[in-house]
């Protein structure tokens, strides 16, 4: 009976000190963020640097903690953390999918061929629409959007054809349209989560894993894969979010506060992200790593329209929309 009443009472504490928008003066508020990157990472830089003007801004009134590496959560519990009130921010993209088809679009395989692209996107209907199902749907309120880079395919062994696929165990997150797309091209795909995926490499669980470059060199995987095949096949982003729940707890000065420097966050983040563009290549090549060419029309080929056939009619109405648009 005392060891329950002892559980009871221990739990009770790590919920109380994982809740987060609350501290014990009713007039301050301290945030708790979980990202997936490391301290390196630049979402997590910016994320830091959101920190430090929120702090200055409020006076101190509003605070925020960040937790790298998935240390409090990994990505899905973290969403519905956030969505129960327990936790508050996070960054996220297509993973939500699983909740609502429009987050498909946010890393379609083969649909963006640049940068630039998102942008052109995020500024149209479709980048309107995902921001408002997302929070319609999620309970999670975009704040903007960190670029990510080209998604590419490491491994070792050269993957310079599809047909290279064959027998090659492959992490992918756990999202629909990624599972579906490595299947259809011949991988073996392992929905995993991230913080998973440089041990199994590391043991052989898994021979390979699909990221942008930065995310690549800040997690080590240059110690664990040989090759980075340039497949480009997804131009990829993810969205800094705050919580409905975390958001309306906030005087309505702070919620200006937070809305005014989570814009400063987000140019902050474009001003890294270019810059660390322009180097990383050359980083991972002192590293060690092989860059590949890859026959990239012979992946589009493969591949097929098997990313339009598994949208709904309304998406594939979308698609074919987004496609005219693009240059």
């Amino acid at each position: 009976m005392v060891r329950k009443k002892f559980r009871i009472i221990y739990f009770s504490c790590l919920l109380i000190c994982f809740l987060g928008c609350k501290t014990n003066d009713q007039n301050n508020f301290v945030l708790k963020a979980s990202l997936l990157v490391s301290e390196d990472h630049s979402w997590h830089k910016a994320f830091i640097f959101f920190g430090e003007r929120l702090k200055a801004e409020s006076n101190g009134r509003l605070q925020l903690e960040t937790f790298p590496s998935e240390q409090l959560a990994k990505e899905v519990e973290a969403i519905r953390m956030i969505q129960t009130g327990v936790l508050d921010m996070t960054t996220t993209s297509s993973l939500l999918s699983n909740w609502t088809e429009i987050m498909t679009f946010c890393e379609l395989p083969f649909l963006l061929k640049s940068p630039d692209d998102v942008e052109i996107l995020m500024n149209g209907p479709l980048g309107k629409r995902i921001s408002q199902e997302m929070q319609e749907t999620t309970g999670l309120i975009p704040l903007g959007y960190f670029q990510a880079g080209v998604r590419q395919l490491t491994s070792n062994r050269p993957i310079k054809h599809p047909d290279d696929l064959q027998g090659l165990i492959l992490r992918v997150p756990n999202v629909p349209s990624f599972v579906t797309a490595w299947d259809a091209l011949g991988a073996k795909t392992t929905p995993m989560a991230f913080s998973e995926v440089f041990t199994s490499l590391q043991q052989g669980t898994i021979d390979a894993q699909e990221n942008p470059l930065a995310l690549i060199k800040v997690s080590g995987f240059y110690e664990v894969q040989k090759y980075v095949n340039l497949t480009n096949h997804v131009v990829s982003w993810t969205y800094p979010v705050i919580g409905e729940k975390s958001f309306n707890k906030l005087p309505k000065d702070l919620q200006k506060i937070f809305l005014k420097t989570s814009k400063e966050m987000i140019d902050y983040h474009q001003t890294l992200f270019l810059e660390n563009e322009k180097k990383i290549r050359e980083e991972l090549e002192a590293k060690g790593m092989i860059f590949v060419d890859v026959d990239n029309e012979a992946f589009v080929q493969k591949c097929g329209t098997t990313m339009y056939d598994i949208l709904s009619p309304e998406m594939q109405i979308i698609y074919n929309s987004v496609k005219e648009d693009l240059p």
